[in-house]
């Protein structure tokens, strides 16, 4: 684990104000490994399949008012995979209309919108009911490219993993996008934080193309509706002793005028409200021990 250096500490503080970015600093200081802590992997190159040669896997795609991107992005997982699910989330576009001409695509529709978080547990609950031994989540923004879905297959072929999560950080693509500059801090100081507090050094703790092992999923409770479920979900998949291995993926950013929305799309309340999230989740289960201390031990109110 890598010692967090002043300047990592300065920067959380600069981001977010308030007692807990603050008291959150304090304990990374402590800098001591957690016990039990999850194994990650992290895998460069291509997996071989050295398994199973059959994997029942779903492709599941949340999407918010898509009309510009839906047809296409569908038609080229089509040629990936065979089984799609799209969660609508509440679309005010024509999403919900092109969706109802795709006969081979199950659809979730939600009356209004929900938040990505929820309709990634929508998925999940979907897999479960209909017995899925992996589900494979993607955006619909044209950031994520279908034809790297045989490589979170092969990964989960392996057999070693829960969850396959892409990173957009772990290798350089020729041709990568740069970030823009406040989602790549903001996501520095989250997957430092992880790192710090549950051992836990993950490249890209917010890339939401990712495959996931269906039965791992039924020993989680999720319930983040927002864009910090991954907050909830990292501090519940150490919890769940789950083993996680990195795949590289191509960094995409065809489209910087996509926002969050509200006041979300200001990074220091972003950050802000992704500590708040991730403060509750410690604090809400059983604690994650850090020798004689417990990380739970952030002031819970």
């Amino acid at each position: 684990m890598q010692n967090v250096d002043t300047l990592s500490l300065r920067a959380l503080r600069e981001d977010a104000t308030g007692p807990i970015p603050n008291r959150l600093a304090q304990i990374v200081m402590h800098d001591r490994q957690p016990s039990g802590a999850i194994i990650l992997q992290s895998s460069r190159g291509g997996a071989q399949d050295r398994r199973r040669s059959k994997l029942d896997y779903l492709v599941a795609i949340p999407v918010y008012n898509e009309e510009r991107h839906l047809p296409g992005v569908l038609a080229a997982v089509r040629r990936q995979a065979e089984r799609l699910l799209v969660i609508d989330d509440g679309s005010t576009d024509r999403t919900g209309e092109l969706l109802a001409g795709q006969a081979d695509v199950v659809a979730i529709t939600h009356p209004e919108n929900r938040g990505y978080g929820q309709s990634l547990i929508d998925a999940f609950r979907f897999a479960v009911r209909h017995d899925y031994d992996w589900v494979i989540t993607m955006d619909c923004d044209e950031q994520h490219e279908p034809e790297q879905i045989p490589d979170f297959v092969a990964a989960a072929r392996r057999d070693d993993a829960d969850v396959i999560s892409g990173s957009r950080y772990l290798v350089e693509h020729p041709g990568d996008d740069l970030p823009p500059a406040d989602r790549r801090r903001v996501n520095q100081t989250v997957n430092m934080l992880l790192e710090q507090l549950l051992g836990l050094p993950l490249t890209d703790s917010f890339c939401g193309f990712k495959a996931y092992r269906v039965a791992a999923m039924r020993r989680l409770r999720l319930s983040e509706p927002g864009y910090a479920f991954p907050l909830q979900f990292w501090v519940q998949c150490v919890r769940a002793g789950l083993r996680i291995r990195e795949i590289p993926v191509r960094r995409i950013y065809r489209d910087r005028s996509r926002t969050f929305g509200g006041t979300l799309d200001e990074p220091a309340a972003r950050l802000q409200h992704y500590l708040e999230v991730l403060v509750s989740e410690l604090c809400s289960g059983p604690s994650l021990a850090l020798g004689d201390e417990c990380l739970a031990g952030v002031r819970c109110q």
